[in-house]
């Protein structure tokens, strides 16, 4: 499970194609002839076609979940053709056997697709890809939120959707603020613990995950297991170090690929000694809201703001 999080960063240039016309509203404009209204008329028809075969044309494979849920979001989704194993929200996908993590160029090539959005792959996957006249995009795991707005905006630009990609961003970035705006802070700074699965991997403040709880100003255990970024931020704690560190509140993550509960970490040898267990601070998190950096990242941060507000309410 944890190979979902572990893809480098690298930077994500939105590029955004405005076009703009127009005739001056204050001049006059010399009266058409039925010629010209009918060459118009026809040129304005041909345009339209184009147009429509352009979009018709789009044909969407996703190997990435988080850029998936971002192409349905900013209404791109009815040009996705497939979409990868893991990619199974929203409902609507075309999920499918296809990897992101071992792709294969005849399975995808399949799929006829024009635009291949993924992870990173292999150099060699991507240039057979590319050779076949497929559009590669990498959208590597996001670790700022404007990370995530950029790659709206790529995505929006790439299927005509700029509209509705800035929107969508727009509306995070109003949501994030108003969520920002509304944490208690308390004494002393409140301190968590983010599980992401039963092995006690954890995610450090400088993941994207580290960020959503940098909301709430929390402070992060799993930050002294990994003070070097020697583990690219993901750290395997041990339940010793969890136990002396006695996190305020944890986070399950884990709960739908591992089944975690509250009930199940109490189960586990001294952890009902913990305050966040004994003072019912223990959160059950969505996994993929809180792992994916699509749009559902808000229910993450709702989740993230009204926990740290619990606490110091």
């Amino acid at each position: 499970m944890l190979r979902r999080f572990l893809f480098p960063l690298v930077a994500i240039v939105a590029v955004l194609l405005l076009t703009s016309c127009g005739d001056d509203a204050g001049s006059a404009a010399p009266a058409a002839t039925d010629e010209t209204e009918s060459t118009t008329e026809s040129q304005t028809a041909d345009e339209a076609d184009t147009t429509d075969e352009t979009e018709e044309a789009i044909r969407i494979i996703s190997l990435s979940p988080s850029s998936t849920e971002i192409l349905f979001a900013i209404g791109a989704g009815d040009r996705v053709v497939a979409v990868d194993e893991f990619s199974y929200y929203p409902p609507e996908a075309p999920i499918t056997d296809l990897s992101g993590y071992t792709p294969n160029v005849e399975s995808i090539l399949a799929y006829e697709p024009t635009l291949l959005v993924w992870q990173g792959g292999p150099d060699d996957v991507a240039a057979s890809l590319e050779a076949a006249g497929v559009v590669v995009l990498n959208h590597f795991a996001a670790t700022t939120f404007e990370d995530i707005y950029a790659q709206m905006a790529e995505l929006g630009a790439l299927t005509g959707n700029e509209a509705e990609a800035g929107e969508q961003a727009d509306a995070m970035r109003s949501r994030i603020a108003e969520l920002a705006a509304s944490v208690q802070v308390g004494a002393e700074p409140v301190t968590y613990y983010h599980e992401l699965g039963t092995e006690l991997y954890s995610a450090t403040s400088t993941t994207f995950i580290g960020q959503v709880y940098g909301l709430a100003g929390m402070v992060n255990i799993a930050d002294a297991a990994d003070p070097d970024g020697e583990f690219y931020g993901y750290p395997q704690l041990s339940e010793e170090f969890v136990l002396a560190a006695d996190p305020d509140i944890i986070f399950l993550a884990d709960t739908i690929g591992y089944g975690q509960t509250v009930q199940t970490l109490t189960e586990r040898p001294g952890w009902d000694s913990l305050s966040a267990v004994k003072e019912g601070n223990v959160v059950e998190l969505n996994d993929d809201a809180a792992s994916r950096w699509g749009p559902r990242v808000l229910d993450f941060a709702e989740a993230v703001v009204a926990a740290a507000n619990k606490f110091n309410g």
